[in-house]
């Protein structure tokens, strides 16, 4: 009788230990947040995947981090932790009546970078994002960044002033932030064919994808942080910039011209140029296998 009811004690124990383990959850997630929060009541929403060195990207206008897609594939899986962000009034991130200057977008990466002990950094932007980067750069004298790269810039200055003859007139920024005002989503489809160096350089279904992304940001943020591009001159910023820099951008490109990138190389000491001869203004989808393994090799240098 006594060894019965052993045998039946050690029965329950072994059901019991086994019902344990299958209802321990062991978590899947890597424990990072999607969202970040800035300030009070404004989050940013954040892609992180991968491991080992940072790759921080920042998108275009009027874009979000989605935009970079086919570099988190790619990265992620090549050693780096990639990080994209979305600015504030774009994609998924929180969309709060105030500024939109490139003084608040710097101050938001900053606590961004701050908050996932993010250091030496490789931090990327592309088009309004690279005079994003620039700013953030000379502003906070490279803050959690050891290299920078700008795809396309839309820099150091994109519209036409007084010693610089290059980028968008007067008259076309005007006509360009009125549209924001009053048709928003024809300038939004107008964007296809400008932003390839040719019809037919990337598909229909990514030129909608990105058109999609594009409307996803909120018409009051396009038009302040486009008045504050037209405003911007970071000529004067070139020199603050000690670290190496790359330089990407499209031979083809009609909405940030090449001759950009040749000042951004003349104002920036130990810069060099990447020229996507087959691109015009969307070189990180028209030639993106060129993009990622030359992005890959800078960080990796």
């Amino acid at each position: 009788m006594k060894k019965s009811v052993a045998v039946i004690a050690f029965l329950v124990s072994l059901f019991a230990i086994s019902v344990m383990a299958q209802s321990k959850r062991v978590p899947a997630s890597a424990g990072r947040s999607e969202y970040i929060e800035v300030e009070k009541n404004v989050r940013l929403h954040v892609t992180d995947l991968g491991e080992g060195q940072p790759i921080v990207l920042i998108h275009g206008w009027p874009l979000s981090d989605a935009m970079y897609e086919y570099q988190y594939q790619y990265l992620s899986r090549k050693g780096f932790r990639v990080i994209g962000i979305s600015l504030r009034g774009f994609g998924q991130s929180d969309k709060p009546y105030g500024k939109y200057d490139f003084d608040v977008f710097s101050d938001d990466i900053k606590v961004v970078l701050e908050k996932l002990n993010i250091q030496n950094a490789v931090l990327g932007g592309f088009s309004m994002g690279g005079a994003v980067v620039i700013h953030y750069v000379t502003k906070y004298n490279s803050a959690h960044v050891s290299k920078l790269v700008l795809f396309g810039a839309a820099a150091p200055a994109w519209k036409q002033r007084e010693g610089s003859a290059y980028g968008i007139s007067e008259a076309d920024a005007e006509g360009l932030i009125k549209a924001t005002m009053t048709s928003r989503q024809d300038l939004i489809a107008s964007f296809g064919a400008s932003f390839q160096a040719k019809e037919g350089s990337i598909s229909k279904n990514v030129e909608k994808w990105l058109e999609d992304i594009n409307l996803q940001a909120w018409p009051y943020a396009i038009t302040e942080s486009m008045t504050a591009l037209c405003n911007l001159d970071l000529r004067p910023s070139l020199s603050k910039i000690k670290i190496p820099t790359a330089i990407f951008h499209g031979t083809q490109d009609k909405l940030c011209p090449f001759t950009l990138a040749e000042q951004l190389h003349q104002g920036i000491n130990n810069s060099y140029i990447v020229k996507f001869e087959n691109s015009g203004h969307a070189l990180f989808v028209e030639e993106a296998a060129k993009f990622n393994t030359e992005l890959e090799k800078f960080a990796r240098q």
